[in-house]
């Protein structure tokens, strides 16, 4: 039976892309990008403003009643709800994954030519608000973000651009998505250069200013211009020389607290993952979670009112609907619980991720710096009676945490920045998240987006060597049209092969197929003639090649091995010595150039 909404689906396509021609026949490819730069932050300054509609109904409905001086056992119901939902709405609706937003685009600009599936401009809304709403400790930028590239992405392939520019819009889409929700445009251009990692040049930035600053406009007219984290600094809040000890001191606690928070996220997500059956992760994930924000309800979804209210110093307010409200004004209490939070935000994260629900790290990471520095100045105010700025540490912590995470340093930076228009906390920014950073990328090179697709090989980075191998593939360059022998034959039995074979290498393999030595014609040339000697066992004249290659591995490691054994050619096998093929350095090479070209244009 005939699918007759593909042929009408694609019938729509054509008749768009012909519209698109029509008014860009006049146009130069730069002129064209930056058109389209623009819609792409329109689309995602709305999808951004829906997202962000959606979650704060599904809050205001579930929680804004409550009492802030009493506790609420709907807090232990809540986030296994939300989870369900949202597991069962990506299995039987979206039938895709996506979760780990940023993880998927940059996974999407290596192994799928950029290309982000149509849905993913809607349904990563649906979930993350789902799961959030519902209590989830996760944040929205990665769904936003994935909602971002995923227009992109699509617009692109709608207008029929090549993979440059569809990567481009994509970018354009991701960098239009963080600053819609920050109201920051310099922060979604710089998410976008040191995150994504695009090629800073103007044919690219100048898109990339394009869809931030539209899509920040759209923030500005549909929410106002109060960004998502308001704080205004005094003059009592900025830098101060003397202070500098203690910024340095906070940055060494956020790299310790970025190597806490990236270990923990994957020792959590390898255990939940790990179990088989769904009912039993929800219901193990679904407790932990809500036994963690009954106590502690400053976890209860991406946490942002708990920690402007505590920069503000409205301590209160992180007390709300908590066990410990009658606590609320002595210090000691205030200080231990702040601590508390830090480490239980990244468990309620990690376990919410793990267990199906769509959220990312991004917000969390924020929380978690922005108590962390919370923290250091409540010690030093209650030990030593400084009277340290709430506001300037929580600000300064939240880029150091981030920076140590990501590997963004610049990214944390304007991000802090922007939100507080506190340029004058340059200096202190830039202490604690280049300290966070080193140290962070001293315990672990990768960040939280990077670590999986680096040990997969499907990273791409700024180093333009190894992106292009990023696009090369072992088995699609792998050979396989080599005659095969088996052990029992003869030299008779090969004398006749060779008379129709186009190699001059034969793998010898046994009755399993696995790989015993390769036969090369250059050593059978001398006694193929002579037919005395038809009866020598192949073994006879088999040899072992210089090397192995897996299957499984990536190209970058297998073309040194060429060089280190003086070949050109070596068999691929699998993990049980089962004979695959063979990989040439000449094909690997040749690849390479076409790949190179292709990026280029």
């Amino acid at each position: 039976m005939i699918d007759e909404s593909k042929y009408i689906k694609a019938a729509g396509r054509d008749k768009i892309y012909r519209w698109f021609l029509r008014i860009t026949q006049r146009l130069s490819e730069r002129q064209m990008l930056a058109i389209l730069a623009a819609v792409v932050g329109l689309a995602a300054g709305i999808g951004t403003y829906l997202f962000e509609v959606l979650l704060h109904l599904i809050k205001s409905c579930l929680v804004n009643w409550f009492d802030v001086d009493t506790f609420h056992f709907l807090y232990f119901i809540y986030p296994a709800i939300g989870i369900i939902l949202a597991t069962l709405f990506v299995k039987y609706i979206v039938k895709d994954n996506i979760s780990e937003g940023v993880t998927r685009v940059l996974y999407a600009m290596s192994r799928r030519g950029s290309r982000i599936a149509g849905h993913n401009c809607w349904t990563s809304i649906v979930g993350g608000a789902t799961t959030i709403g519902f209590g989830g400790s996760v944040g929205p930028e990665a769904p936003i973000v994935l909602t971002g590239a995923a227009i992109g992405s699509n617009i692109g392939k709608l207008a029929k651009l090549n993979y440059r520019n569809i990567t481009l819009l994509l970018c354009c889409g991701a960098g239009a998505a963080v600053a819609s929700i920050f109201k920051a445009p310099i922060t979604g251009v710089v998410f976008v250069l040191e995150i994504l990692m695009l090629d800073i040049t103007s044919a690219s930035v100048i898109p990339l200013l394009i869809s931030s600053v539209t899509a920040t406009t759209i923030a500005i007219v549909l929410r106002g211009f109060d960004p998502i984290i308001s704080v205004s600094l005094t003059a009592a809040d900025g830098f101060q020389i003397k202070q500098i000890p203690l910024f340095i001191l906070l940055g060494a606690i956020c790299g310790g607290m970025s190597y806490y928070f990236t270990r923990t996220n994957a020792a959590i997500a390898k255990h939940i993952s790990g179990i088989d059956n769904q009912y039993k992760r929800w219901v193990i994930a679904g407790a932990i979670l809500g036994l963690l924000i009954f106590i502690f309800p400053p976890l209860y979804g991406e946490g942002y009112e708990a920690f402007v209210s505590l920069m503000h110093g409205d301590k209160q307010t992180i007390f709300e609907n908590s066990l410990f409200f009658a606590f609320k004004d002595i210090e000691w209490v205030v200080l231990i619980y702040v601590i508390a939070i830090i480490f239980f935000k990244v468990i309620a994260m990690a376990t919410t991720n793990a267990a199906g629900g769509v959220g990312g790290t991004f917000a969390p990471s924020l929380f978690v710096g922005a108590f962390t520095g919370a923290a250091l100045a409540l010690l030093c105010n209650i030990c030593f009676d400084w009277n340290l700025s709430l506001a300037t540490y929580t600000l300064v912590g939240m880029a150091g945490v981030m920076a140590g995470v990501m590997n963004a340093p610049l990214t944390s930076i304007f991000l802090i920045a922007e939100l507080s228009n506190g340029y004058e906390l340059f200096i202190p920014l830039m202490i604690v998240a280049c300290i966070a950073f080193a140290i962070g990328y001293y315990l672990d090179p990768d960040s939280i987006y990077t670590k999986r697709l680096r040990q997969r090989g499907e990273l791409l980075t700024h180093d333009k060597d190894q992106s292009v191998f990023v696009f090369l593939q072992l088995d699609e360059l792998m050979e396989t049209d080599f005659v095969r022998l088996k052990e029992h034959f003869t030299l008779g039995d090969v004398v006749s092969i060779i008379a129709t074979a186009r190699r001059n290498i034969f793998p010898v393999i046994d009755n399993f197929g696995r790989l015993l030595g390769i036969v090369q014609l250059d050593d059978l040339r001398e006694d193929m003639f002579k037919r005395e000697k038809w009866g020598r066992p192949i073994t006879h004249y088999m040899i072992q090649p210089p090397d192995k290659i897996l299957e499984r591995e990536l190209i970058q490691e297998v073309l040194p091995r060429f060089e280190q054994n003086h070949t050109w050619m070596l068999p691929v096998v699998d993990k049980e010595n089962h004979y695959r093929g063979f990989i040439s350095k000449s094909k690997i090479l040749n690849a390479y150039r076409e790949q190179l070209v292709n990026i280029s244009q």
